[in-house]
C-alpha cells in the first residue's frame, strides 16, 4: 500500500453551538488520486480549511508525513508540503504568467526581483506539466484552463507532497477538463504527490479518481476505491433517498397558468420551457454554475433577457427593470439578504414597507398597523417596528425581506426566491416554509431556487433541474433527493453531447 502523507484523525470543529465537523477520520496516500465529495453544507470547505491552515479545527489531529500537529497555519501548511488551489483562481491580471507563478515568493538578486530567472524557472514548472504557456504572457490573454496551469505552477513552485484542487473543473471545457486530467494524472503517477480532488461532477469521478470519501453533514459517510463507488451510489450516499412532501403541507388545487417561458434565454443560461401556475411550488435546483441566479434574476429584469418568449397572464411582457416586473405583480427575494435586499441600519418597519411607500397611507399610525399585521403574519420575533434590521437574527432578518412582498392587497402573483433559508436555523426555516404554502394556497405562484435537495424536496411540487446553464430535467410526481443530486452532476461532457445531439437533430 502507499504511504501516508496525511492523516486525519477525530477531527472535529464548531462555532458556537452548531458542530461543523464531527470527528472526521480521513487519510491521503502517496500517488493516490483522491475524490472528496459532498453536498453544499456538508463540511468540505471546513475540513479543507483546516487541512490549508486557514481554519483552527476544534479537536482532533492532523498527522503530516509522521509529524503530529493539533493546528496548522497556512505558512506552515505550505512548509509542510500542503498546497491548495482554490476554486476561485488566486492569480492576479496585469501581471505576467511568471510574477503570478512566484507572487509572495519572488526570486530576487541583491534585493530586485529577478524576472529573467522567475521566467526560466516558470518555463520549467509549465514544461512539467506538458504545458508551453510563455511565462512572459501577461494573464489576461490566457484562457480559463491555462489559468488553472498557472495555479497549479504556482503550487508547485512550493514543492507541495499533497495538492488539493477543489472543484478545478467547474470552469472548464470539455477539453480543458481533459487536458487537467492528464495533468492531474501524471502529477499522482509519476510524481507520487497525493492528489485531493473536491468536484461536484459525480460522473468525472470514474476518470480521474482511485479512492472516493462521501462527507455529509460534518461526517465520513464511506471511503472506498472509485471502482466500487459507482455513480448511483455516490448520489444516494450524499443525499439519503427522501420522498417528497417531509414538511407538512395542505396543497391547494392548482389554477390558471400565471407565467408561461417558451425557448427562454437568459445571459447564461436556457432555453427554458415552463408553465408557472396558480397555486403551485416550482423548485428551480441545480449546483454552483447551473444558471438558478441568472434565470431567477433575469425574470424581473435584474439580468437582460436574450431570447425566446416571456408571457404573464397570457401576453408577452418585457421585464427591463425590478421596478417593473413589481408593477406586474412578480418579486424576487434575492439570495445575499445583506447586500440585495436588507437596509441594516433601517428599523424593520422600513424595511417591511419601504418598497410600498407610495402607495399607501402616509400616516406613520397607519404605518405601525400594517406593520403590526405583517409581523403577526411571519412571526416576526421581536415584533418591535423601531428595532434597527441588523439586530435580526437570520432568519427573522429573512422574515422582513419575504414579508414586504406578502403584504395584503400588494398585488403580488408571483414570488422568486433565490436560497432562501441560507443562514437561516430550523425554526425559521420551517416559519418561511409555511409562508410560501400560504402565499400558494393563495392563488399565488411561487419559483424557488436552491442548491439544498432537501428542501427542493420539501416544498415543490415540481422542480426544474439546470446544470451548466441548460434545462436537464422537469420532474413532476413523486421527487427524491437522491434523483436531483443525480440530474444536476451532470458533467460538461455530458451537456455538450446534448447540445451536438439538439443541433445534428435540427440540421
Amino acid at each position: 500500500m502507499a504511504s501516508e502523507i496525511v492523516k486525519i484523525s477525530g477531527l472535529r470543529k464548531s462555532y458556537g453551538p452548531i458542530e461543523v465537523l464531527k470527528g472526521v477520520d480521513l487519510t491521503f496516500r502517496e500517488g493516490e488520486v483522491h475524490a472528496f465529495i459532498g453536498a453544499n453544507g456538508a463540511g468540505k470547505s471546513t475540513l479543507l480549511g483546516c487541512l490549508s491552515g486557514a481554519t483552527a479545527p476544534s479537536s482532533g489531529e492532523i498527522v503530516i508525513n509522521g509529524e503530529s500537529f493539533d493546528q496548522l497555519t497556512p505558512r506552515l501548511a505550505n512548509r509542510k508540503g500542503i498546497g491548495i488551489i482554490y476554486q476561485h483562481f488566486q492569480v492576479i491580471e496585469g501581471l505576467s504568467v511568471a510574477d503570478n507563478t512566484f507572487l509572495g515568493s519572488e526570486i530576487k538578486t541583491c534585493g530586485v526581483v529577478d524576472r529573467g530567472t522567475q521566467a526560466e524557472n516558470a518555463r520549467r514548472l509549465l514544461a512539467r506539466l506538458s504545458s508551453s504557456i510563455d511565462p512572459n504572457l501577461s494573464l489576461e490573454k490566457l484562457s480559463i484552463g491555462e489559468r488553472q496551469i498557472v495555479e497549479i505552477a504556482r503550487a508547485l513552485h512550493l514543492h507541495p507532497r499533497i495538492l488539493i484542487l477543489d472543484e478545478p473543473t467547474a470552469a472548464l471545457s470539455g477539453r480543458e477538463m481533459e487536458a487537467l486530467h492528464d495533468v492531474v494524472h501524471q502529477l499522482a503517477k509519476q510524481e507520487g504527490l497525493a492528489i485531493v480532488y473536491v468536484t461536484h461532477l459525480l460522473d468525472e469521478i470514474a476518470e480521474i479518481a482511485d479512492v472516493v470519501t462521501i462527507l455529509r453533514d460534518g461526517a465520513v459517510v464511506w471511503t472506498r476505491p472509485a471502482s466500487d463507488a459507482p455513480v448511483e451510489e455516490i448520489a444516494r450516499a450524499i443525499a439519503p433517498r427522501l420522498a417528497r412532501g417531509s414538511t407538512a403541507r395542505s396543497r391547494a388545487g392548482v389554477g390558471e397558468t400565471i407565467v408561461r417561458l417558451k425557448e427562454y434565454r437568459s445571459a447564461f443560461t436556457g432555453p427554458v420551457n415552463l408553465d408557472l401556475r396558480q397555486g403551485e411550488i416550482v423548485g428551480l435546483y441545480g449546483l454552483l454554475g447551473s444558471g438558478r441566479t441568472d434565470l431567477i434574476e433575469s425574470l424581473v429584469g435584474a439580468r437582460k433577457r436574450v431570447g425566446g418568449v416571456y408571457e404573464l397572464g397570457g401576453g408577452a411582457v418585457q421585464m427591463n427593470s425590478p421596478s417593473a416586473a413589481l408593477a406586474n405583480g412578480v418579486a424576487l427575494v434575492a439570495s445575499d439578504r445583506n447586500q440585495q435586499s436588507l437596509f441594516g441600519e433601517l428599523p424593520a418597519i422600513d424595511n417591511l414597507l419601504i418598497p410600498h411607500y407610495a402607495g399607501i397611507a402616509r400616516k406613520r399610525s397607519a404605518h405601525k398597523s400594517l406593520f403590526n399585521k405583517a409581523a403577526e403574519a411571519v412571526n416576526l420575533v421581536p415584533k418591535k417596528p423601531n428595532l434597527s434590521a441588523s439586530r435580526f437574527s437570520g432568519g427573522n432578518a429573512q422574515k422582513l425581506v419575504m414579508g414586504r412582498w406578502l403584504l395584503p392587497d400588494l398585488g403580488t402573483q408571483v414570488l422568486l426566491l433565490d436560497e432562501p433559508t441560507q443562514g437561516v436555523d430550523i425554526g425559521a426555516r420551517e416559519d418561511l416554509y409555511r409562508l410560501l404554502f400560504q402565499f400558494a394556497a393563495s392563488g399565488g405562484a411561487v419559483l424557488v431556487a436552491s442548491s439544498d435537495p432537501a428542501e427542493i424536496v420539501a416544498v415543490s411540487d415540481r422542480v426544474l433541474i439546470l446544470a451548466h446553464g441548460q434545462q436537464i430535467a422537469l420532474l413532476d410526481g413523486e421527487i427524491h433527493e437522491d434523483q436531483l443530486v443525480q440530474l444536476a452532476h451532470q458533467s460538461k461532457a455530458v451537456i455538450g453531447g446534448a447540445r451536438r445531439r439538439a443541433a445534428t437533430a435540427m440540421e
